[in-house]
């Protein structure tokens, strides 16, 4: 008579149990490294004050349309990786200063403003620290804020025109 002797693996050496823990275990660790994504980064899209920024928005439209009344334009050039600024003025009458802002879309953190300084009649200069690659929203008003220019800049581009919309 010849009987059969069963030998069983303790379970942990089967390849099934390891298989079924496999999933579960996944998504713990996915759900671990959302929560210390979702407390240590700052996406900063919301605004705090929503509201009052929607009472500008007719401020910023009057600025508009004084830039265009004005028959204003502005070439902007960029050079030294994008670190110095220059922009040549086109219209009424060069105001001592100028203001040029970078706002980046979604990170507060690369939003930069520049004093630029009358070099020559009509053009201003100024220094920038080097933006990050992507896109902005490339502003240049006068130091009192009667008038604003405002267009789209890609990092790719070395000019561009503003005109007003």
């Amino acid at each position: 008579m010849k009987t059969d002797i069963v030998t069983t693996n303790p379970w942990y050496r089967e390849p099934w149990p390891w298989a079924i823990m496999a999933g579960p275990a996944i998504v713990v660790v996915a759900g671990i490294v959302t929560i210390v994504l979702a407390v240590t980064s700052f996406d900063g899209l919301v605004a705090d004050d929503y509201y009052k920024q929607g009472l500008g928005i007719n401020r910023v439209i009057a600025r508009e349309a004084a830039a265009k009344r004005g028959g204003l334009a502005a070439d902007v050039a960029f050079g030294t990786g994008h670190t110095r600024v220059r922009v040549v003025l086109s219209g009424e009458a060069a105001p001592a200063m100028l203001r040029a802002s970078l706002v980046h879309p979604t990170l507060r953190a690369e939003d930069q403003e520049v004093a630029l300084a009358l070099k020559a009649p009509g053009v201003y200069e100024g220094v920038l620290r080097a933006p990050r690659a992507g896109r902005y929203l490339l502003r240049v008003e006068d130091g009192e804020g009667r008038w604003r220019l405002s267009g789209g800049w890609s990092s790719a581009e070395d000019a561009i025109r503003l005109v007003p919309q």
